[in-house]
């Protein structure tokens, strides 16, 4: 009987996430904003106005990069042709919307220098109210996607800068949605702060300096965004405190010795692992299996034995 050795690969893949329905409603908020402050940059003369109306039309398509993902994800977790199931998209769809953070920070950034160059008129009342229901919108945003920095998406450091990715903090599509509409509210925030200091202190070169000052700031998440999915996408292996339970579980029976070990992410918070033991005596891999603590999201798990030769 070879029953009880045959499993599926899906993994969990094929439920559907917390994230998904919180970004879809995220996505269609964000677009509406996005038309608004677009309209209204160019109508009221307004670089850091028009900056938030662009990071908007960025963030949109993220978002929907974000919901295709975790729709993706679910549909083909079955799907044979993947041998770890479709986990790793989640990651990829992070990687795309980091880009896109990236190209749009620089085209900020670039009109921004454009209207250092060239300076426009603007009409403060209009563009002030725009940015403000725009800082609005951005906290509503954040709310309904519950937080996602602490709980689903951020990588807390408590380790070396190398072992960013907590086994319970894997979920980069909806960290990577969580970070653009926190892009979006810096954005307003900066927008706000120009225009009412070039209103009142005619100070109106802080308007495409906070252009400059926000691209700046999403730049920076981005390429920590990237880092980290590009880990995942490239298997480069687990966080350290992972492995190191790993050995210790096995090395703690007899003379076992954990020789090779390779430990990867295969989605949000999971791992599939490859253990080479050499001992005194050979044991069933399933022994050794036994002792894998049960808390670290190990999923799919390999090891091989071999008898210790003097």
């Amino acid at each position: 009987m070879v029953e009880q050795w045959l499993h599926e690969h899906s993994f969990g893949q094929g439920e559907v996430k917390p994230g998904e329905a919180r970004t879809r409603v995220v996505i269609v908020i964000t677009a509406l904003t996005m038309i608004v402050e677009v309209a209204a940059g160019l109508a009221f003369g307004s670089m850091a106005l028009l900056a938030d109306g662009l990071h908007m039309a960025s963030h949109a398509s993220a978002l929907a990069i974000s919901a295709l993902a975790y729709s993706y994800t679910r549909r083909h977790a079955a799907d044979a042709r993947f041998s770890f199931g479709t986990g790793k998209v989640n990651s990829l769809a992070a990687f795309a919307s980091a880009v896109i953070l990236v190209v749009f920070a620089l085209v900020m950034a670039s009109e921004s220098v454009k209207r250092f160059l060239a300076p426009v008129t603007i009409e403060f009342n209009q563009a002030i109210l725009v940015a403000f229901a725009g800082l609005i919108v951005n906290g509503v945003s954040l709310i309904i996607l519950g937080g996602a920095s602490s709980h689903d998406g951020h990588d807390h450091h408590h380790e070396h800068e190398h072992d960013h990715v907590h086994a319970h903090h894997h979920d980069h599509t909806l960290w990577s949605a969580y970070l653009h509409v926190l892009a979006d509210a810096l954005t307003s925030l900066l927008a706000i702060f120009a225009l009412l200091a070039a209103k009142y202190l005619g100070l109106q070169w802080l308007d495409p300096m906070m252009g400059v000052v926000g691209a700046g700031l999403v730049i920076r998440w981005s390429w920590t965004l990237l880092g980290v999915s590009a880990r995942v996408l490239l298997d480069v292996q687990a966080p350290e405190h992972v492995r190191q339970a790993i050995r210790a579980s096995i090395e703690a029976r007899d003379e076992a010795r954990v020789t090779d070990l390779h430990v990867w992410s295969v989605g949000p918070g999971i791992y599939a692992a490859e253990i080479v033991v050499v001992a005194e005596r050979r044991e069933e891999v399933d022994v050794y299996e036994r002792l894998l603590p049960a808390d670290l999201g190990l999923v799919h798990v390999t090891v091989e034995t071999h008898k210790r030769v003097e």
